[in-house]
């Protein structure tokens, strides 16, 4: 998977996940949109998912970080 196909499913996930548009769901995609995973990652973090899914979370940021890192 490339970065830039985990940023998509990162938008993808969390709008399936967090139907209602908060303000804290609306500042991560603005995170992901403008391309800053450490923001995105830290956003993530006022978030209750489960163990499992924040794993799946930050495997999504950490290849997106990894793909800006070789751009």
């Amino acid at each position: 998977m490339t970065g830039e196909q985990a940023r998509v499913s990162l938008l993808r996930w969390l709008r399936r996940q967090l139907r209602q548009p908060t303000p804290q769901r609306e500042r991560l995609e603005a995170a992901v949109e403008h391309d800053d995973p450490a923001e995105a990652r830290r956003l993530l973090h006022g978030f209750a998912f489960t163990v499992a899914q924040r794993r799946h979370l930050e495997g999504l940021i950490d290849e997106w970080e990894a793909w800006r890192a070789r751009r």
